[in-house]
């Protein structure tokens, strides 16, 4: 028992400084890709920042591994297959993260070609900046959602083993499938619902102060369940 209170309590620190981090990234680290007149311009002004925003985005990705790897004897102890997933799906959102994170690299290496080239050069630049943003762009949509489907697992198991109140699980799994139903909409030509990505950050919060002040609670199953293996 002790030890799934003190797991908890490890993985309620991660997530906070998962929040924390990637604020830090997404709306302050990351800011001179998006700010007028666009990361041609910007980036290479700004590569020292980027290059920070780069490595502390893979360390907040790999801390789902972290946190898989922290959960996993409790999760195991109830559930094989959702715990082998868990693990598995932190995996993916490591790996996809380290594709998003290389192509941010690549828009500032294009930003500092466009910042020696001639005005000639520069109109060929040009033509290659839906590319290489929508190298980055694509990989951090698949990147959230796969961090929302790992989530998704996450909430799944803590519910259905009641390792925290149920109704905070319930809401997670709820905010879950919007957060994964707003960042997924640019795949059928639509913007990203931002509001629909709202109530999965309130969900992690509460859940993070929870674990830190109480940890998993319940006891462990009884063992292996039929369909695991």
């Amino acid at each position: 028992m002790e030890a799934a209170i003190r797991a908890g309590r490890i993985i309620g620190v991660l997530i906070i400084i998962q929040m924390v981090g990637g604020v830090m990234v997404n709306f302050v680290l990351e800011a001179p890709l998006f700010d007028a007149p666009g990361f041609l311009v910007n980036a290479a002004s700004h590569s020292r920042q980027l290059g920070l925003a780069v490595v502390l985005g893979l360390i907040l990705e790999a801390l789902w591994v972290g946190i898989a790897i922290t959960a996993f004897p409790v999760f195991y102890q109830r559930t094989r297959t959702m715990a082998l997933w868990f693990v598995a799906l932190a995996g993916v959102v490591l790996a996809v993260a380290v594709v998003e994170n290389a192509a941010v690299m690549s828009m500032v290496s294009v930003s500092e070609a466009y910042a020696k080239a001639s005005a000639a050069q520069r109109e060929q630049l040009e033509t290659v900046r839906v590319v290489v943003a929508s190298a980055r762009n694509w990989p951090h949509f698949m990147a959230r959602i796969f961090d929302g489907l790992t989530i998704f697992v996450l909430y799944a198991v803590l519910y259905r083993f009641a390792l925290i109140p149920r109704v905070l699980a319930g809401f997670g799994l709820i905010a879950v499938v919007l957060q994964v139903t707003g960042v997924g909409m640019p795949i059928f030509g639509h913007e990203v619902v931002f509001p629909m990505l709202a109530p999965l950050g309130l969900s992690q919060l509460i859940l993070a102060v929870w674990l830190i002040t109480k940890g998993f609670r319940g006891q462990p199953g009884p063992g292996i369940e039929p369909g695991d293996f």
